[in-house]
């Protein structure tokens, strides 16, 4: 053992593996896939920090938790004042934990990934947030100042929650305003239950009703009410509503039947339990041979409920290669598992019906790789003669998703970007509307839970800077 070794034991101990569902069970059921640490797992793998005097992981954290911290506890066997600690930056640490990608945020910056493998940080603050809630220990702060200021929040989802609680603590009476009949957002309708158990999400949201946010569902904002006409009522508004516009890519027979945008896909199965059909209403989308086009998370979480929901054959259609695929690895290593085909360098240009307009195949091309595009990624190539046809019953779209438009129509004074995002201040959130922030895919396009939650916080510093003045 060199001189390094002696000083720096931890390093040795290899990362843990998170205990998991055997493939060959749950493609059977909707159950979690990782089962999650036990103590003692939990206590190993935090004794791999060597805790950094300048830690880099809490810098790749958008809410910035103390990481060094919240596993020193776990080491000492603390978890109850582990869990304390993370919630003191993050208000959904149970989420964070299970669908954050760490590997690209605070465990790529980890020193150990120089020549080892990173902590398991999402591990980990899944570990404590579970360890708190199974074991009867969460406890709503209690608010000793009280403000006669009232803040509306557009949109339950992981930003609007985030900005809520943050004002919340901080004594404004907070209205959250969610469009659909459950509080979550994309946490409820699209996120699979095998990933995110709902009664998870439902327990974050009671935790921040405790701390005496009001919640109104069925409330479309730029419907219902528009945004000037919340201004009317309250001193700020938040917008965080998500990008909920499916994209497609405009190809004849995305009309047919069985063809589906993720979106509706997903919140059938997710939000309107399709999956539990015929104890809840919802039939449940189905096909034998399924084709998912696109090659993100949300793709995979198509393909992976197909395969649970009865098809015997489920195959991702992606036009780059597995190098460029922007899901998570642990995602396309689970759907690998699971024995979903992956139809790399290819893409759709035509929808086959029967005639019954129902999708029978896609037309497809083959693709190569060429020059890098503005995302960095080599911008694909179709091979001129290479179309061929692929057989298909179902055929789900998960290429992305555009801002919903509807508050921009009631709201023509709101400045919107070049993609038609809302446009803000990056530094406080701040739209072109005074007293009007907005942050998380509204404003960035899809991007990842974490980064929604960091949106909401700045947001909630800059308003509660404005209305302190």
């Amino acid at each position: 053992m060199s001189k390094q070794d002696n000083k720096n034991p931890k390093v040795k101990i290899p990362r843990q593996k998170m205990p998991e569902q055997d493939a060959t069970l749950r493609i059977l059921n909707f159950m979690e896939v990782p089962y999650g640490f036990t103590s003692e797992l939990a206590v190993l793998e935090a004794e791999r920090c060597i805790q950094c005097k300048k830690p880099k992981c809490v810098d790749g954290c958008p809410v910035n938790i103390d990481i060094p911290e919240f596993i020193k506890l776990i080491s000492e066997e603390k978890f109850d004042e582990a869990a304390k600690k993370v919630k003191e930056r993050n208000i959904l640490p149970a989420v964070c934990g299970r669908v954050c990608p760490q590997e690209d945020q605070c465990e790529e910056l980890c020193i150990l990934s120089v020549k080892d493998e990173p902590v398991a940080i999402g591990n980990l603050e899944r570990f404590v947030a579970d360890y708190e809630r199974k074991m009867g220990l969460v406890k709503a702060p209690i608010i000793s100042k009280k403000r006669n200021q009232k803040i509306a929040v557009v949109g339950s989802g992981p930003g609007g929650l985030t900005c809520a609680g943050d004002l919340i603590q901080l004594g404004y009476a907070v209205t959250i305003f969610e469009a659909l009949h459950q509080a979550g957002g994309v946490l409820v309708y699209g996120i699979p239950e095998f990933r995110l158990p709902k009664a998870i999400v439902n327990f974050e949201i009671e935790y921040l009703q405790k701390l005496g946010c009001k919640i109104e569902l069925n409330h479309i904002i730029g419907n219902l009410y528009t945004v000037d006409e919340l201004l009317e009522d309250f001193n700020s508004v938040y917008i965080g509503v998500g990008a909920g516009l499916p994209r497609f890519m405009n190809i004849t027979g995305e009309n047919l039947c069985n063809v589906y945008s993720a979106n509706e896909y997903l919140t059938r199965i997710n939000l309107m339990k399709a999956y539990k059909f015929p104890e809840y209403d919802t039939p449940m989308p189905h096909g034998n041979r399924v084709a998912v086009i696109g090659g993100g998370n949300v793709a995979m979480d198509c393909a992976r409920n197909a395969l649970r929901t009865g098809a015997r054959e489920v195959t991702i259609v992606y036009r780059r290669s597995r190098k460029e695929m922007p899901a998570r690895n642990e995602e396309i290593h689970h759907a690998e598992q699971e024995g979903i085909n992956f139809k790399l360098l290819t893409n759709p240009v035509k929808y086959i019906g029967d005639k019954s307009n129902w999708v029978k195949g896609m037309e497809c091309i083959q693709m190569e790789l060429g020059e890098p595009d503005e995302s960095g990624r080599r911008r694909p190539v179709p091979i001129e003669g290479s179309n061929f046809v692929y057989d298909c019953d179902l055929a789900i779209v998960a290429i992305g998703n555009g801002p919903n438009p509807i508050i921009f129509h009631t709201t023509p004074d709101l400045k919107l970007n070049k993609w038609d995002n809302i446009d803000v201040n990056p530094e406080t959130m701040e739209t072109s509307k005074e007293f009007v922030y907005a942050g998380g895919d509204i404003v960035t396009g899809a991007s990842t839970v974490i980064e929604a939650m960091g949106a909401g916080r700045i947001a909630a510093n800059s308003i509660h800077k404005k209305l302190s003045k």
